[in-house]
């Protein structure tokens, strides 16, 4: 076996014979582990994000047990930790209100136990940065691996993606075009396997954004959660995890600001999720690496849409993996100046490397450089009186004609507002209107809910209205749509302009211009402003915890002391 670099964390627990040494060892031989995997070999921890209440992530055991044979080949030693599992379909109020926690769960981990190196199993929307986040502030070597989508759905002779079809579908019923009955059996249709979201959604993503930043496997980005390259890529990554540590190289040598300039423009080129902007903005803050909000539309402003998926498109993940998956994407880039080929990977080589012999194999699902899905894709940021430390939109879904547009604002000063009033046929709202939603940013819901797609109007619905300009400080599924203004910072529940907003007010919106206006004078807002008094706030717990620390959107909704990287000393002896 290979002498390591230097000396494993995990020998201050279990070399020697010392009283600690043998009760460390004779503790954990109580599961049957012969000595010799004390000796000397790198011990791997395999964070797992499984639960039965993550219905993404309810297939991960099968996953780290090719894993753990995958470390037992390359004579390390598998050990399994569990960590909190954030599932965005069942969690109340938001999973997003616990990214978070669950990061400092996996830094505390990882910090205070017999750990060399990480793979982290990641899959539903939270899980992938909260564990990238963690292994971060410990700065270990690490490897991503992620569960895979969900096979396309099928119904009545159509495919139906994660959520989008949602979206879509409840928008049909509210118009009247739709039985309930059908409604409800696109359910199982739409969710027919193990594995997360099959749109471009935040899952999805952040899949993605791990094989561009480095941190996973080739073709970790698409390849579907029961097809078996799935299986063989956990075995591959439980492998070299264990070069990973024996060589040190750990997450801060891949996660460079060339790899997350990589990521932001891969998020253009595939139509990625807006969520990512807050994720990839915390998972640099925790190494110190520069990354601002502006730096997303510096980046990806001029990266055409390649990607025909939904929200954006038509197809679904498992047509992306077929028709050649993200290495395809990521040899376009290349090929056209817009990536750094020379990014180092997990895997020992570089990404430029790594895709060289990728090929498109089906140019409708991912579109040739003349004939891209948009021409300019990426995350839109705007500013404004009305988000003064910025907000985002993504063109790719949205309506062009919308992108410039002059409405009068109709607002909801929250979602429980919102619910009560939407259906009312005697709200004063027309298709010109802009519909603004308050306090449901990082503080205000408290969490930040995926909320800013705020359905229409059942009665403009019935009109044939299929789009509106929404603007609010909360967040949106990956796998929404529409012409909606998201993360507006400050949020309202801080007392930004959005709070100050009142019904009837002129609102202009000009993407290519980035300009986000409201159309009231300072004098009038600063009147309001005097006059506006903050909601009481979330104390006490893990919610008055967040609210007390939580940073704003444009710098990544972490906790202001979780910012930076803290490294992986090892802890004092307990005993």
């Amino acid at each position: 076996m290979d002498t390591p670099v230097r000396k494993l964390r995990s020998q201050a627990w279990f070399e020697g014979a010392g009283k600690n040494a043998f009760m460390y060892r004779s503790w954990m031989k109580n599961q049957g582990f012969p000595g010799d995997l004390f000796e000397g070999r790198p011990v791997i921890g395999i964070c797992n994000t499984w639960s039965e209440l993550t219905p993404c992530n309810a297939h991960l055991r099968d996953l780290a047990e090719r894993v753990r044979r995958g470390v037992y080949e390359a004579g390390g030693f598998p050990l399994e930790f569990p960590v909190t599992s954030l599932g965005e379909s069942n969690m109340r109020p938001t999973a997003m209100l616990f990214r978070n926690l669950a990061s400092m769960d996996v830094e505390e981990s990882i910090r205070a136990n017999p750990i060399d190196g990480v793979i982290l199993l990641v899959g539903c929307d939270k899980t992938t940065p909260a564990l990238l986040m963690g292994a971060a502030s410990c700065d270990v070597p690490a490897i991503a691996v992620s569960g895979g989508p969900m096979l396309s759905g099928h119904h009545r002779g159509e495919i139906i993606g994660s959520g989008t079809a949602v979206w879509r579908l409840h928008e049909e019923l509210q118009a009247g075009r739709l039985p309930v009955a059908e409604f409800l059996d696109a359910e199982a249709a739409m969710s027919r396997s193990a594995g997360t979201c099959n749109t471009m959604g935040t899952a999805s993503t952040m899949a993605c954004l791990v094989e561009a930043l480095g941190v996973g496997m080739p073709e970790n980005g698409a390849i579907p959660a029961v097809d078996s390259r799935r299986q063989v890529l956990a075995q591959l990554a439980g492998r070299r995890i264990v070069d990973l540590v024996r060589e040190d190289v750990t997450l801060s040598k891949i996660l460079t600001p060339a790899a997350f300039a990589n990521a932001i423009r891969v998020n253009a080129a595939i139509g990625g999720s807006t969520n990512a902007v807050i994720h990839l903005i915390a998972i640099a803050g925790r190494l110190g690496v520069p990354l601002a909000l502006d730096d997303w539309d510096r980046l990806g402003r001029n990266v055409p849409t390649l990607v025909d998926l939904m929200p954006s498109g038509r197809f679904l993940m498992e047509d992306f993996y077929y028709a050649g998956g993200l290495p395809v994407v990521l040899r376009t880039l290349l090929e056209h100046g817009l990536l750094d080929g020379g990014a180092m990977t997990v895997n020992g080589h570089t990404l430029g490397d790594n895709v060289a012999a990728a090929e498109n194999v089906n140019p409708e699902v991912i579109r040739p450089w003349s004939n891209p899905l948009v021409a300019s894709g990426g995350i839109a940021v705007l500013r404004g009186n009305l988000a003064t430390d910025g907000a985002v939109i993504k063109p790719s879904a949205a309506t062009p004609a919308l992108m410039r547009h002059r409405g009068r604002a109709v607002v909801f000063e929250d979602f429980d507002d919102y619910h009560a009033r939407i259906d009312d046929p005697d709200l004063d709202v027309d298709a010109e209107s802009v519909l603004v939603l308050k306090n449901c940013g990082p503080r205000g819901f408290p969490g930040m809910a995926e909320v800013g797609n705020m359905g229409l109007p059942p009665k403009l619905l019935r009109q044939g209205v299929t789009d509106m300009v929404r603007i609010s400080d909360a967040r949106m599924s990956g796998t929404a749509y529409g012409t909606v203004v998201l993360h507006a910072a400050p949020e309202a529940a801080l007392g930004g302009n959005l709070a100050l907003v009142q019904n009837g007010d002129m609102i202009e919106l000009d993407v290519d211009a980035r300009r986000l206006v409201l159309d009231v004078d300072e004098a009038e807002l600063a009147r309001r402003r005097a006059a506006w008094r903050a909601r009481e706030r979330a104390s006490g717990g893990y919610a008055g915890l967040y609210v007390d620390h939580v940073l704003q959107a444009d710098r990544g909704c972490d906790l202001d002391f979780l910012v930076g990287c803290r490294g992986a000393g090892i802890p004092a002896h307990s005993h």
